[in-house]
């Protein structure tokens, strides 16, 4: 047992490392980026995710700041019968642009925006049995340019994600 700390020391420094090198939006302004997004693009390494994403639809998140400053997001997935809701909380930590997941282990940052056509989304799952990285490319329009799909396709391969964790989704239309 006393062998193996060292080695679970460092393998929680590494991760620790990885994650303070996810860059964060300078100055996130919340009144800005709050409002609906569409969630056009994901690429992760989550099994769960990757036995999913080929029957994925593009679905919509609503963003909104808390008076304390927590980000509430509601997602909307459309579903072959039906769309499922699904809401959650995040609170902010000392950064602005980084929120901790409240009712799991979960970090998210808001990498990148331009507040009116796109914010690229980091989350990181930090859990026991399978810990996961995802980035989402969130657009305020469904249809999003070959230029962005392209900036967002470069920046998954930094994150350690491969191009067949990537899901373009299409338009769901519901």
């Amino acid at each position: 047992m006393t062998a193996a700390l060292p080695s679970l020391a460092l393998a929680l420094l590494c991760l620790l490392r990885a994650g303070a090198q996810v860059p964060v939006q300078p100055d996130l302004d919340t009144e800005k980026f709050a409002g609906m997004w569409h969630v056009t693009a994901i690429a992760s390494n989550c099994s769960i995710f990757l036995k999913m994403k080929d029957g994925m639809k593009s679905s919509m998140a609503i963003i909104s700041f808390m008076p304390e400053g927590d980000l509430a997001m509601k997602l909307v997935w459309p579903l072959l019968d039906k769309c499922q809701k699904f809401e959650l909380l995040f609170q902010r930590s000392g950064q602005a642009g980084h929120y901790m997941g409240v009712q799991e282990k979960r970090d998210l940052r808001v990498m990148d925006t331009d507040y009116s056509h796109y914010a690229i989304l980091h989350e990181a799952h930090h859990s026991e049995t399978e810990p996961s990285t995802a980035l989402q490319l969130l657009t305020r329009e469904q249809d999003v340019s070959p230029q962005l799909l392209q900036k967002f396709m470069e920046l998954i391969l930094t994150m350690g994600l491969t191009e067949d964790m990537l899901a373009i989704l299409p338009k769901s239309g519901e």
